[in-house]
């Protein structure tokens, strides 16, 4: 695999530090001792990304995570659990705790380090890991400078990935904010619920000068030497589409049996923007999916949504 420049791991590496809530790091340790049965050090380095990163509260918000483990023999789930989030990772879980007195909330995904660093590559067919992290993560925890070494280098190399399998969109060079732009806007078509262009160019917008100082280290590389004409990259995108949604439902129904007290965070949500509650009974609380029925119908007769 190539080099990547100097220049953009140590942009990674920097950005990768940045502070974060105390709240958040409370967090992200209990999802450690949640996800591998009291053991943390089974986990290599944990990731931080997503809105709270971007300016929201941890208080406010879902904290978003991921847990990047030695081995899936250290996650506590069952064996078939195990097996499927080497056959499709990661398995996403949902977390609660008290930080200062208030509740923080989290989504943390699970996934071995070394499978996070084939995905973020190119060899990784579909964005689902090299398009989230291409855009700005912390890392709140690693083991030791190995494992931060190795974490900061498949960050470093999901955003080369992206600019590698958008480039051949474009039939001459294009500027930093025509392809960040659109190679945001070709992810979020491959996800079951895309956003428009709108939201692409956003995220554009937000780290413009980060991006513009990736693309300045990417564009006169080796690394992103045509190797698809343009009609076959719209056509591997095209695929990515069409994968993408059966993924995506895929993930979703195994998020059912993985997505520990949804039920609690669902609830919280529509209370948030709605101001309506609903206290689930013991039983509601015990059978998230059979309830969830009925849970909505009392919402709905409140108030809670329409």
């Amino acid at each position: 695999m190539a080099e990547l420049p100097d220049s953009l791991n140590e942009l990674v590496e920097q950005e990768s530090q940045q502070s974060a809530d105390p709240a958040v790091f409370s967090i992200a340790k209990a999802a450690c001792e949640k996800a591998t049965r009291g053991r943390p050090e089974a986990v290599r380095a944990v990731l931080f990304y997503g809105s709270c990163l971007r300016g929201g509260t941890p208080y406010d918000g879902l904290v978003d995570l991921y847990l990047l483990l030695d081995s899936y023999q250290d996650l506590q789930d069952s064996r078939v659990l195990r097996y499927l989030n080497y056959l499709l990772p990661p398995n996403v879980y949902y977390i609660e705790t008290e930080h200062a007195g208030r509740r923080v909330r989290a989504k943390y995904a699970v996934v071995t380090l070394e499978q996070f660093a084939h995905r973020v590559g190119p060899a990784g067919f579909h964005p689902y890991f090299w398009a989230r992290f291409a855009q700005p993560s912390g890392i709140l925890l690693a083991r030791d400078g190995e494992s931060r070494r190795q974490t900061v280098m498949a960050l470093a190399r999901a955003v080369t990935t992206l600019a590698q399998k958008t480039r051949p969109l474009f039939r001459s060079p294009p500027t930093s904010e025509a392809l960040w732009s659109r190679a945001f806007a070709e992810t979020y078509r491959t996800e079951l619920r895309a956003e428009g262009g709108g939201r692409a160019r956003e995220l554009y917008e937000r780290y413009q000068e980060r991006y513009d100082r990736v693309w300045d280290s990417l564009r006169d590389s080796r690394l992103l030497a045509d190797r698809q004409s343009t009609r076959q990259a719209v056509l591997a995108w095209g695929l990515r589409r069409i994968a993408g949604k059966v993924l995506s439902i895929l993930r979703l129904a195994k998020a059912a049996f993985t997505f520990a007290d949804g039920q609690s965070y669902l609830l919280w949500k529509i209370e948030r923007h709605s101001g309506v509650r609903v206290e689930p009974t013991a039983w509601q609380k015990r059978h998230p999916l059979l309830s969830a029925p009925l849970l909505a119908w009392r919402l709905y007769r409140k108030g809670g949504f329409r």
